[in-house]
């Protein structure tokens, strides 16, 4: 009896009532539950994937060099355009912090917490217009969803220039979140459609590292940028910052369109010999297919009935409200150490350093251990103590202040840590989709509130922000470590499936294991799967079904 024979026979029962007999079926497992409810259509929509890969007679052979030279050309077309892209951003986004050091503030007559709604106004935007953004990354090609967005952001950051008052810098912030909210989820989307998810992490944490050279650079060109224009009577110094940044970023624009594709099944730097069926075979270990172009609303209804969805948005939430805090006010803060506008500018690049060297050094431990949350777990205790720290230290010790601002910024690792660990999460193409908007929903508020909470009357000092910001981040650290043992229950669950089909106990996950590492693993499981009398492609025959997690009994939860 084959492994699908098997399968079927045991959930026999389950069948009888499904009318009419032509509908084609697949049968969903709920890990909370334990049982698999009948779901219509799951496997009559394959992936663009399958298709070629079917046309191309269902497999390719391809070496191990054939794999790598594949895998530096989507570095090269893939990865890099994403990072240019986070990088601008990025400058775009602060470039509202970088101009209340030069006082926007007083030049455009901003009172009470109208400062604080320059920075929340973009996530409120970001927020209301995530469903559009979830619907049109799975019905649009990607890459011309990320351009049309670039472009509209990059005009709307030069005309920001021109806002003299709070409703016209308000209006322009507006315009900023909404043509901004789409980045994140699409680049979530683009990891998981190009590379194995052992090779995910990396890739996640390189364009979260443009997200600090940006951290360096901007404070950079803003010190350039305000002594330039300091003594002009053309344009003032917070004015230049936003011509300036929004006319790079445009000038970018044609670099990001030659460099990025829109999937593994079109891209024109894949054309050469089997490098489109390469590039779209190994990403079967992963489990979790590429992209479908149909919404399917069975698996909207799966997300929002996972407790995984409600334990990620309560981490992304936390991270995101001391993030979207000390992002807006965090030049405030050391200004008030005593320090000049210029020099208070310049204090702002050891941040960026900071969190490259703190996205370096876990990614390489989380990939020594293959877990991630002891990793992300640990990093939440920094900002813990940093933030303790400047709410205790005499203000007139600038040494301490400064050096409790530097351990509290480690803060800017979990976020990174976090959309690389969700990321490997989950399977389907709308799943996938609509779980990191729903991440990012919970994103969004944490932004809108962690500026809120930085109170005006409260300058420099700004406790109430900074109890905040520690209560989230205990708060997280209970989330993470509640999801590591929630995961792992899940894990147990998915082996006992694969066991009652016929398969070997104790499998392990070959997206997650170096290069050579799964190669060797390969073989022994060969003989395992032969021992069983299982043929070794049933592990991934349902890859690029466009399943989801809780349908695939082969999808292995990271932890």
């Amino acid at each position: 009896m084959s492994n699908q024979e098997k399968y079927a026979a045991t959930h026999l029962e389950d069948e009888k009532h499904i009318q009419p007999e032509h509908l084609e079926t697949s049968h969903t497992f709920d890990p909370e539950n334990g049982h698999q409810p009948t779901k219509r259509g799951a496997n009559t929509q394959l992936d663009d994937a399958a298709r070629l890969l079917a046309e191309a007679g269902g497999h390719v052979e391809y070496t191990p060099a054939e794999s790598k030279r594949v895998l530096r050309k989507i570095d090269l077309f893939v990865c890099l355009p994403m990072c240019l892209v986070y990088f601008i951003q990025q400058l775009d986004k602060s470039s509202v912090s970088y101009s209340a050091v030069f006082g926007l503030q007083k030049e455009a007559g901003l009172v009470g917490t109208q400062y604080s709604w320059l920075s929340s106004i973009v996530y409120i935007a970001q927020l209301v217009c995530q469903p559009l953004s979830s619907y049109a990354l799975i019905v649009f090609p990607v890459k011309y969803w990320v351009m049309f967005n670039m472009i509209s952001w990059s005009i709307v950051t030069i005309v920001t220039c021109v806002g003299k008052n709070f409703t016209g810098l308000l209006i322009c912030r507006l315009f900023l979140g909404i043509f901004e909210a789409t980045i994140l989820p699409s680049f979530v989307l683009i990891t998981q459609m190009w590379w194995l998810r052992r090779e995910q992490s990396y890739r996640t944490i390189a364009y979260q590292i443009a997200n600090s050279f940006a951290a360096i650079f901007g404070p950079l060109l803003s010190y350039a940028i305000g002594r330039a224009t300091e003594s002009s009577n053309v344009i003032k110094p917070y004015q230049g910052i936003f011509l300036f940044m929004g006319s790079f970023s445009l000038a970018l624009v044609p670099v990001v369109w030659y460099l990025m594709p829109n999937s593994p099944t079109t891209a024109k730097f894949l054309r050469h010999g089997n490098d489109r069926l390469i590039a779209i075979d190994r990403l079967k270990e992963n489990n979790t297919g590429t992209k479908a172009s149909k919404f399917k609303w069975s698996q909207v209804w799966e997300t929002y009935r996972d407790p995984k969805t409600y334990m990620w948005a309560g981490m992304w939430f936390c991270a995101a409200c001391p993030s979207g805090g000390i992002g807006a006010f965090g030049g405030l803060i050391t200004k008030g150490f005593g320090f000049n506008t210029f020099t208070t500018i310049l204090m702002q690049i050891p941040t960026g350093a900071i969190g490259i060297t703190a996205l370096l050094t876990c990614i390489w431990i989380t990939n020594r251990i293959k877990m991630r949350w002891p990793v992300i777990a640990v990093i939440v205790l920094f900002p813990i103590a940093g933030a303790v720290s400047l709410t205790q230290v005499n203000h007139k010790k600038v040494g301490g202040l400064m050096a409790s601002y530097y351990v509290a910024y480690l803060f800017s690792a979990i976020q990174p840590l976090l959309i690389s660990w969700c990321n490997l999460n989950a399977a389907g193409t709308t799943k996938r989709v609509v779980t990191t908007a729903t991440m990012f929903g919970a994103l969004t508020i944490g932004n809108v509130i962690g500026p809120q909470v930085y109170l005006t009357r409260e300058a420099p000092y700004y406790h109430t922000g900074l109890y905040v910001d520690i209560g989230c981040w205990i708060v997280e650290f209970i989330l993470v470590v509640s999801m590591g043992f929630h995961l792992r229950r899940l894990n147990r669950k998915q082996e006992a499936r694969r066991v009652a089909l016929g398969l070997p106990a104790n499998l392990k996950d070959i997206s997650l294991m170096p290069t050579a590492e799964a190669e060797a693993y390969k073989l022994e499981l060969a003989q395992l799967m032969s021992q069983a009398g299982v043929n070794m492609d049933t592990l991934n025959e349902n890859a690029f079904d466009d399943m989801t997690d809780f349908e695939n009994p082969m999808f292995m939860y990271v932890l």
